[in-house]
């Protein structure tokens, strides 16, 4: 064997490990362009279903339907159920996840318009942040990424900006607050989710959280009287649910998990930021809802913001773990 044959092996396993390491991170930069994209139709699918069933109703229907579909799957092909130490990890995650941040932010809209619910939800980034550094005390701020956030915010808030005096209507208010806490909620259950990726699989995990979350949602929805007979529901109202399910749960929240296990929680968690533009466009296209001046600035601002939050995760981030994700 030639002398230079050995180093030139290892040369090549190294470029071949580097490929593979871009293409995984290409991936799950496009997965987080699919959540971005389709999250933000959601709003306006929940906007019709809600005018044929109560908010919980709908969102309950919707993940007990959808998680149904992973545990099948998972019940069916893998032969895989949840072990006994299990049981409450998937209990209190689909309470926090799906209950309260899922099933408010559905709530929201009932008080104030889909487009506003995804400014509030926006704020979930920020929440993401401050968590993990003041609380899992799990990275290093930077200061590009806190430029990056603050503009994407700031964004968001102009390109919405003609609705903020609506705030003062009480039923307002009180879509604001669910769709707060909604966002909040959200923050814990993505930083949460990340750390649970390395002990269970992160999608026979979610398929079980919406499926015990359906039920939780229904029954609420049924004990409080805010409940429809199945049958009283017409065509539109199921086209809605099945758009929430198959788009909204199967879909974008498969490559949600995609991408939470290859890139840091903070940088997926942009998605909120193009969600709410995606939002008023599609009212934009569909409703015949008015393209302002205030709508193309925010939309002008959010995505640069967003492109300096992606750039300044491109080198390594340090975690309390001692794990570095890139």
């Amino acid at each position: 064997m030639a002398k230079n044959t050995i180093p030139n092996i290892k040369k090549s396993l190294n470029e071949d490990r580097l490929k593979r390491k871009k293409s995984k991170r290409a991936s799950a930069l496009f997965a987080v362009g699919v959540v971005s994209i389709l999250w933000g139709t959601t709003w306006m699918a929940s906007k019709i279903g809600i005018k044929y069933m109560p908010a919980l109703q709908l969102s309950g229907l919707r993940h007990l339907i959808g998680g149904g579909m992973y545990v099948l799957y998972f019940a069916l092909f893998k032969k895989m159920v949840p072990q006994k130490h299990q049981f409450f990890q998937i209990a209190w995650m689909s309470i926090l996840m799906f209950v309260l941040s899922n099933g408010l932010s559905v709530l929201s809209v009932v008080y104030m318009p889909s487009g506003l619910g995804a400014v509030v939800g926006a704020i979930a980034p920020i929440w993401v942040v401050l968590f993990s550094v003041f609380v899992f005390k799990r990275i290093k701020i930077k200061p590009q990424t806190i430029i990056g956030i603050v503009m994407g915010f700031l964004g968001v808030i102009i390109t919405f900006s003609e609705f903020l005096g609506a705030i003062r209507d009480s039923d307002f208010a009180l879509g604001i607050i669910f769709g707060v806490i909604s966002s909040i909620t959200w923050a814990l259950g993505t930083l949460f989710t990340a750390k649970q990726t390395k002990d269970m699989d992160p999608y026979f995990a979610l398929g079980w959280q919406m499926f015990v979350s359906g039920i939780i949602l229904n029954t609420i929805s049924f004990a409080s009287g805010n409940f429809v007979n199945y049958a009283s529901i017409p065509a539109e109202g199921w086209s809605s649910i099945a758009y929430l399910v198959i788009i909204g749960s199967v879909i974008a929240f498969g490559a949600y998990i995609y991408a939470l296990k290859r890139l840091p929680a903070t940088l997926v968690s942009i998605h909120s930021y193009i969600n709410p533009i995606v939002a008023i466009l599609i009212g934009t296209i569909l409703m015949n809802e008015a393209l302002t001046v205030y709508i193309f600035t925010g939309t002008i601002v959010t995505l640069v913001g967003v492109y300096i939050v992606k750039n300044s995760f491109k080198r390594k981030i340090k975690i309390t773990t001692g794990k570095s994700l890139s």
